[in-house]
């Protein structure tokens, strides 16, 4: 599938400080599936992604009494301070928005990532 084909580094930043990174990560893939997740109804549940490419669990966005928070399983101990629904998915759509930008800018049609 051409989303395993397309992909970037990636970072999970708190507050400007780089906690992980990864080279060469699948983001159409995590584009897509985030995507999807986000625009699904009330009743949210966590996410993690599941990837022929990355480990189980490499990004995690998970619901505390706080907020919702993002992890990943390369560093089981760190989360992101807790952030409302509304801003997690405004983050969400701005990633989608590069993504699909990157994408046109490679000469391939982005329709195949959901747009928010």
């Amino acid at each position: 599938m051409l989303l395993l084909d397309i992909e970037a580094e990636l970072s999970i930043c708190e507050r400007a400080r780089v906690v992980w990174t990864e080279q060469g990560f699948p983001v159409a893939e995590l584009a897509y599936h985030l995507a999807l997740w986000s625009q699904r109804p009330a009743g949210r549940e966590d996410f993690e992604l599941d990837s022929m490419q990355a480990e189980v669990g490499l990004i995690r966005i998970v619901c505390s009494e706080d907020g919702w928070r993002v992890g990943s399983a390369l560093t089981p101990d760190f989360w992101t301070s807790p952030v409302a629904w509304e801003d997690l998915v405004a983050a969400i759509q701005d990633f989608n928005r590069a993504v699909r930008e990157g994408v046109a800018a490679m000469g391939i049609a982005p329709a195949f990532i959901p747009e928010l």
